[in-house]
């Protein structure tokens, strides 16, 4: 019975193993849809997944005020990731260096176990607005900056790094990985944040 309870966290290990280990890095060093799908699966998917199932396995008990510090650098650490490794310089350099690549993909893994980890492991009702106004905060920068990519009148990397995918244009694309930020990227953090205030309504009642 205690292996079934932790399907969540083999699940998350072979999910990440099969983004990383798959066709997907190659795509995504060449065009950005790819590149969306596999940071939305490592950082959305994976790491809530792996998060649940070590949360099973061990549940944290830590004081209230490290989950409020937590939640804030959580956030702050997500933020600086995911805007950080979609600056020009530093998407094309993951495209054309292993080692950034690898350090890119790391990170993203990072912050998603981080973020996720503190927002749904806290139990009092502190801990539990400050996962919500987290996740909130996580959801409206992932959907701004997809916004902003599908917007953008041209390509914003330079072309060898956005040659497109699935039969779209370059642009096309850029526009397809824009719009699966913005909706895929942002709604399960919508649903985390939603969860965390619903339980924080169970134990205000």
């Amino acid at each position: 019975m205690r292996m079934v309870r932790l399907w969540p966290l083999a699940a998350g290990l072979l999910l990440l193993a099969g983004l990383w280990l798959g066709p997907l890095p190659g795509m995504a060093r060449r065009a950005f849809s790819p590149h969306m799908i596999l940071h939305l699966g490592v950082m959305v998917v994976a790491a809530p997944l792996i998060v649940i199932g070590l949360m099973r396995l061990s549940p944290p008990d830590l004081a209230p005020r490290f989950w409020y510090c937590g939640a804030l650098a959580a956030s702050v650490f997500d933020f600086a990731v995911v805007w950080g490794w979609h600056v020009p310089a530093l998407h094309e350099a993951a495209a054309r260096l292993d080692p950034a690549f690898a350090l890119q993909q790391l990170s993203f893994l990072a912050a998603g176990l981080w973020l996720w980890w503190i927002c749904l492991a806290g139990r009092d009702a502190g801990s539990g607005a400050a996962g919500a106004f987290a996740m909130l905060f996580a959801s409206m920068h992932m959907a701004m900056l997809g916004v902003l990519l599908v917007l953008a009148p041209a390509l914003v990397y330079a072309p060898q790094f956005c040659l497109g995918a699935f039969g779209l244009d370059p642009l096309q694309d850029q526009q397809l990985g824009g719009g699966l930020m913005a909706l895929l990227g942002a709604l399960p953090y919508v649903a985390g944040g939603a969860y965390l205030a619903s339980r924080l309504a169970v134990q205000e009642a």
